[in-house]
C-alpha cells in the first residue's frame, strides 16, 4: 500500500492531500510528477522514522528528477538520514553533493560544520588534539560559508567562531 494511503495523523494527511493537489495542477511532465511523488513519500517516511523506506523513495526520486535544485533537496534529506544513523562520512558526502547542485544552501553547509565539530569533539576527548583542531578548522570554514549566505542564522556558530578566534567576520543584523 502506498504511503499516501497509510498516513494516520492529521498533519501528514493534510500534507499528502495538498501535495496530491499540487501534483495534479502543476504544468509539468509525468516524470517530474513521479519524482515528486517519491520525494513526498520519502519525506513522509522520514518523518515517521522509517529511514530505510525514506532512502528507497529518495533514491527513486533521484533517478527520475532532472531539476538540479530539487535534486539538491533530495540529497540533503538523504544526508540527514545518514547523519542521524551515525554514518558521518556518507552524510558529509551527500551534503557536499547537494551544495554542488545548489550553492546557496546554508543548512547543508551548517550540517557539515556541525558534523566536523562533533568529530573534533570526539578527537579531543580521545587526546588527539591536532586532529581535533584540524576538524574544528574545517567546521569553521563551513560555518563561515553558511553565515555569509544567511547572516541572521547560526548564532551559536557565530559565537563559537568569535570565541575560538576562527573568524573576524562582523555580522550585523
Amino acid at each position: 500500500m502506498p504511503r499516501t494511503q497509510r498516513n494516520d495523523n492529521f498533519v501528514d494527511k493534510t500534507f499528502t492531500v495538498m501535495a496530491d493537489i499540487i501534483l495534479k495542477v502543476l504544468p509539468t511532465n509525468k516524470k517530474a510528477k513521479e519524482a515528486f511523488a517519491y520525494y513526498r513519500d520519502g519525506m513522509s517516511a522520514q518523518g515517521d522514522g522509517e529511514y530505510a523506506e525514506a532512502l528507497e523513495n529518495y533514491e527513486e526520486a533521484l533517478t527520475l528528477e532532472e531539476d538540479t535544485n530539487d535534486r539538491s533537496y533530495i540529497l540533503y534529506n538523504m544526508g540527514l538520514i545518514h547523519a542521524s544513523n551515525g554514518d558521518i562520512d556518507k552524510a558529509i558526502e551527500l551534503y557536499i553533493e547537494s551544495i554542488e547542485l545548489n550553492p546557496r544552501m546554508p543548512q547543508a553547509l551548517n550540517n557539515i560544520a556541525v558534523l566536523y565539530h562533533y568529530e573534533g569533539e570526539k578527537a579531543r576527548e580521545a587526546g588527539r588534539e591536532e586532529e581535533a583542531e584540524a576538524l574544528y578548522d574545517k567546521a569553521a570554514e563551513y560555518w563561515k560559508q553558511a553565515i555569509r549566505i544567511a547572516p541572521n542564522n547560526y548564532m551559536e556558530a557565530q559565537n563559537w567562531l568569535k570565541i575560538t578566534g576562527r573568524s573576524e567576520m562582523d555580522v550585523f543584523f
